[in-house]
């Protein structure tokens, strides 16, 4: 905590400011996570990242309800604009 106070940190913006151009992994709404490089955002956590690897988690099921295991489907995206509404967590990517 005394690297944040060292660093000028007095609000949980501040931690985000951070990690401009930086590589940044961000769950949203819907079971979906993003990897990539963060270059913008505002105070309603809307986003702007790039070289982005988008993954989403489901689960279907079979017709008499039983679930199948678990899927992840990935995609990879140049650049990306988030809404804020979506953001759940933003942290530095693991390496």
């Amino acid at each position: 905590m005394d690297e944040a106070a060292n660093a000028g940190i007095s609000e949980p913006l501040d931690l985000v400011k951070l990690a401009l151009g930086e590589r940044v992994f961000v769950k949203l709404r819907g079971d979906r996570t993003l990897t990539g490089v963060l270059h913008a955002y505002d105070a309603h956590m809307n986003l702007v990242v790039s070289q982005v690897e988008e993954s989403i988690h489901s689960v279907d099921v079979t017709d008499d309800g039983q679930p199948l295991p678990p899927r992840v489907d990935r995609r990879n995206v140049d650049m990306l604009f988030v809404r804020g509404d979506g953001v759940i967590l933003i942290s530095p990517a693991q390496q």
